[in-house]
């Protein structure tokens, strides 16, 4: 038995979790879970998006799958990804992007994982005003050594675990010497490492179009905070769209699941919401506990769905008539 910390979040967070966790009670996995509150809903209730139940909750679970949550903009409380992230140092983010055969889009064979570092960067939020009337901002990025070196074994390591042949490196150390400079020195030093894995170097907007002109020359990408964050939704763009994108925050000794996209307030109760991202998140928590033959079961009936394009949200076929409940039922049903 696995326990395991839910999070069901805000807006379409509690229909697409719900979802999610019948599908994965149906693969035969075992999981207990401790159900907790974060964000917006939490603020609401306990004057705090991040309560202290919950983080208790997790350092003892050591496992946590999370809706999305909403986080105010520019103003107000914490993010709580970013708090997550740091508190228990989740230094990998991982986000795979993979073509779907029923989801129409311009390209056919993209498979693409974005290994993103997750603690450092612009993301640190070392930021500050430099004068007294506010219009004079500054924001500090760090990258450190240890940063660099671990997020980019990690991409080698996941790339020799998962039989892929190459590691793409994307910074910018042309223009940031010191920063991205440091970073890029660090992954030809991890690099040399792994002889065996193909290893490629690219400027972020070089690699943006490139991206764009011929997916197929990427394999695993490894980069900095806040491009990796950009990049994965290029990424899903490729693919079909957030709805389809899973992420895994990996740390020594604690890991957090979710879809990538946002908690989209403007459609929560409408049943219409995708599942599929949280879900293939689900799956990667199930491969991250060892549960192996219950992540292909789920992987297998979630594809089969979703390839089919009949019982899937409108986002896949605006011709459908169903919704999230319904989605998820006909994937539980494809498992049996």
């Amino acid at each position: 038995m696995h326990n395991v910390t839910l999070i069901k979040g805000d807006g379409i967070g509690p229909s697409i979790m719900d979802a999610a966790v019948a599908v994965i009670n149906a693969s035969g996995a075992k999981i207990h879970w401790h159900e907790a509150d974060a964000g917006m809903s939490a603020y609401e209730r306990t004057g705090t998006p991040l309560p202290d139940a919950t983080m208790e909750s997790i350092a003892q679970t050591r496992v946590a799958f999370k809706g999305p949550l909403t986080t105010m903009v520019g103003e107000g409380f914490r993010s709580i990804n970013v708090e997550l992230r740091k508190q228990y140092d989740l230094y990998a983010n991982v986000r795979p992007a993979k073509s779907w055969k029923g989801v129409k889009t311009r390209y056919d064979d993209v498979d693409i994982v974005i290994v993103r570092e997750n603690t450092e960067g612009l993301y640190v939020g070392l930021e500050h005003y430099l004068t007294p009337a506010k219009d004079i901002a500054e924001s500090l990025a760090v990258v450190t050594k240890a940063g660099s070196e671990r997020i980019v074994e990690y991409a080698f390591k996941y790339a020799i675990d998962n039989n892929r042949q190459k590691v793409t490196v994307c910074h910018k150390a042309n223009i940031l010497k010191y920063t991205q400079g440091l970073f890029l020195r660090a992954a030809r030093e991890i690099a040399a490492k792994y002889p065996d894995i193909e290893f490629d170097e690219k400027i972020v907007d070089a690699a943006c179009m490139h991206m764009v002109m011929k997916p197929e020359q990427f394999d695993v990408v490894v980069t900095t905070n806040m491009f990796g964050d950009i990049l994965s939704d290029l990424t899903a763009g490729l693919v079909g769209g957030l709805g389809l994108i899973p992420g895994a925050n990996i740390g020594v000794d604690a890991a957090l699941f979710e879809a990538v996209h946002g908690s989209a307030p403007d459609i929560a109760g409408k049943n219409i919401a995708n599942p599929t991202a949280v879900m293939m998140g689900g799956v990667m928590m199930l491969n991250h506990l060892g549960e192996h033959e219950a992540a292909t079961r789920m992987q297998n009936a979630i594809e089969k769905v979703v390839n089919g394009g009949v019982y899937v949200t409108p986002d896949l076929n605006p011709d459908s008539k169903y919704g999230t409940k319904e989605m998820g039922q006909a994937i539980v049903d494809a498992m049996s």
